[in-house]
Parts: structure tokens; sequence; C-alpha cells
């Protein structure tokens, strides 16, 4: 049943998700000039005319950025046994989580390492994007397993 409502929200994360891949997701602007951004590959200061200098690099993040778009199509492409359908969801609310706090975490210690200031961007309200449509997919996955029990019911 590709053509469910989750299925459309699962489908919606995993292309978000995949925008992370590319570029960086937060940015930070230092009192020298330089750049700070949050890329797939970890930390970067952008120094103008300078080039790229790498930080830090973030293993945990870098996972989570992996994991949530391949939960998120085993999860569609599972959807004969309903049960396990809604444990890989509620495993991708929690790595939606996981992410969120991931990403809060890294911004206010490069806000309080660098003293920087963030710069607000499309890609900084993804995490929390990734998360609301995972919920929803969670809930609709829910929806009809409870809807087939109770016809289960009826029988």
């Amino acid at each position: 049943m590709i053509q469910r409502i989750q299925s459309v929200y699962l489908s919606f994360t995993v292309v978000i998700s995949l925008l992370l891949l590319k570029g960086s997701f937060l940015a930070f602007s230092e009192k020298t000039g330089s750049v700070i951004k949050v890329t797939f590959n970890g930390i970067v200061r952008d120094n103008f005319g300078q080039g790229l200098e790498m930080i830090e690099k973030l293993l945990p993040l870098s996972v989570l950025i992996i994991l949530i778009p391949a939960i998120s199509l085993i999860t569609i492409f599972i959807f004969k046994n309903r049960k396990i359908q809604l444990w890989f969801s509620l495993f991708l609310v929690i790595l939606a989580s996981g992410f969120v706090i991931v990403s809060i975490h890294v911004s206010l210690s490069i806000v309080s390492k660098f003293e920087a200031r963030i710069i607000p961007g499309f890609k900084m309200i993804v995490p929390i994007i990734i998360l609301i449509i995972s919920i929803l997919a969670y809930r609709g996955i829910k929806k009809d397993d409870q809807l087939v029990k109770s016809y289960d019911r009826l029988r």
C-alpha cells in the first residue's frame, strides 16, 4: 500500500533529509567576519579569500543524517507487516528527536565557543520539519493498524 498517507510523509522525510547532504544547514557569523558552517562532514570555517578550514568532525550528526533517510525508505517498503513498520517508524521518530537535540547542542556550543551569531536560513528548520513529518507518519501507521484490528473484531 504505497499510496497511503504515511508513505507520502515518509517520502517527504527522505527528500528533505537528503537536502542535508549538500551544503550547510546551520551557519554562524563571527566577529572577525568569517562564517562557521555546520555541514554533513562537520564544522567548517569559511575565511573569505583563504578557503575552508575544518574545525571539528561531527560523527553523530553525520550518522543521523544518513540513518534518517535509510530508515524512512525501509519503513516505506515494509508495508506488509504493520507491526514492524510501526516499530521502524517509532525508531525514526527517536532518530529525528535525537537529530533535533544534537543540532541544538551543536549550535549552542558554537555560539558559546566562538562567540558567534546564528545566520537564519531555511535549512535551519529542517530537523524540526523532519521530526514533525515522522510523527505524522507514525500516527498514520498506528491509525491503519487500529483500523485493521477493528475490522478483525467485526469478523
